[in-house]
């Protein structure tokens, strides 16, 4: 095949998922979510990929959380790529024409698959059209171990990555989706996996000993969006987002109020902003408790949907989970 051949072939392919993409998201309502009352089957084994001159995969995670697992499992033999930079809100996000280029010419790609992707998951759902391998890293998940809200209308809580356990699942899954495309990296892939879930186990324990730090009473955490039950649920927290599991849905005056009512009455010492949802609504259930009497500060900004800035340790999945338990203990035990 000439290089002009291959050029056509590679524009042709562009222009296919570029039609994917105005399909699904036309289709959207009608795709839905993953309901929490079917069974997901077992994850489709990849097949191996055909690689010249040993390149190292190429691959394209959605999240950062997900992009960070992949790059430990996968060490040299795993070039990755994470779509969702820092201060991305992954329920809002839509691809743009350089991640579609990306996507297409990528041997596979990592995503959360419980609906937190909202825009873009009827094309990840599809990739396989376009030969590239699609890995939805949370298939292997028991279902009865994932948080099925009222609220979210019968579908999944995706913020699968904060009870540090499930995560331990996901890593699980990622090593051998990438030992099924990559058997002559087996032994690598699977001793970096090993030693990543190590530290996520190591780490944990840590954050299970410092929620203890809080008196009960306040050891409540208020946020923009409703992230954090399963961090919650594993840690002996409870939880107060003013929007919804998604930050498709808004919060009203009423929100407002009822959470500004809940604050003042428990007396929580501070709320707390994300780095991937804006603040104005925190900012009102601040004003909202403070005209009822009770002051509230802002504990921090933490990390829920987008970990920090590549480079720092909030860059990292791990370093995401110590900087949000170390600001919340430190500002919720100012009682």
């Amino acid at each position: 095949m000439s290089s002009v051949q291959r050029v056509k072939g590679s524009k042709v392919r562009a222009v296919r998922l570029l039609a994917g993409l105005l399909l699904a998201a036309l289709a959207l309502a009608a795709c839905g979510t993953e309901s929490a009352s079917e069974t997901v089957p077992a994850e489709r084994v990849p097949a191996p990929v055909t690689r010249e001159d040993d390149r190292p995969l190429r691959v394209v995670a959605t999240i950062g959380q997900i992009a960070d697992a992949v790059r430990h499992v996968g060490g040299d033999r795993v070039e990755t790529h994470g779509l969702m930079g820092p201060g991305v809100d992954p329920h809002l996000y839509r691809a743009s024409e350089s991640d579609i280029t990306r996507l297409e010419s990528a041997d596979a790609v990592f995503w959360n698959g419980l609906h937190l992707e909202a825009g873009m998951s009827g094309v990840l759902e599809r990739m396989g059209d376009l030969g590239v391998h699609s890995i939805r890293v949370t298939d292997g998940i028991d279902r009865t171990r994932l948080l099925a809200p009222p609220e979210f209308e019968g579908a999944y809580d995706p913020h699968v990555w904060f009870d540090l356990d499930l995560w331990s699942t996901a890593v699980e899954s990622i090593r051998d989706a990438l030992i099924a495309m990559d058997p002559a990296g087996a032994e690598v892939y699977r001793a970096n996996a090993a030693a990543y879930i190590a530290e996520i186990a190591a780490l944990d324990k840590y954050v299970r000993a410092r929620a203890q730090e809080v008196e009960e009473r306040v050891r409540v955490l208020v946020t923009a969006h409703d992230a954090f039950n399963y961090f919650a649920n594993r840690y002996g927290m409870q939880v107060r987002g003013l929007q919804g599991i998604s930050t498709e849905s808004e919060a009203s005056t009423a929100d407002v109020q009822e959470l500004a009512r809940f604050i003042s009455e428990r007396g929580i010492p501070a709320v707390f902003i994300e780095s991937s949802v804006p603040d104005q609504g925190v900012q009102a259930v601040i004003e909202a408790s403070a005209a009822r009497g009770h002051t509230v500060a802002i504990g921090g900004e933490i990390f829920s949907d987008a970990m920090g800035a590549e480079g720092t340790e909030e860059g990292t999945y791990l370093g995401m989970i110590r900087h949000n338990i170390d600001t919340i203990v430190e500002a919720l035990a100012r009682t």
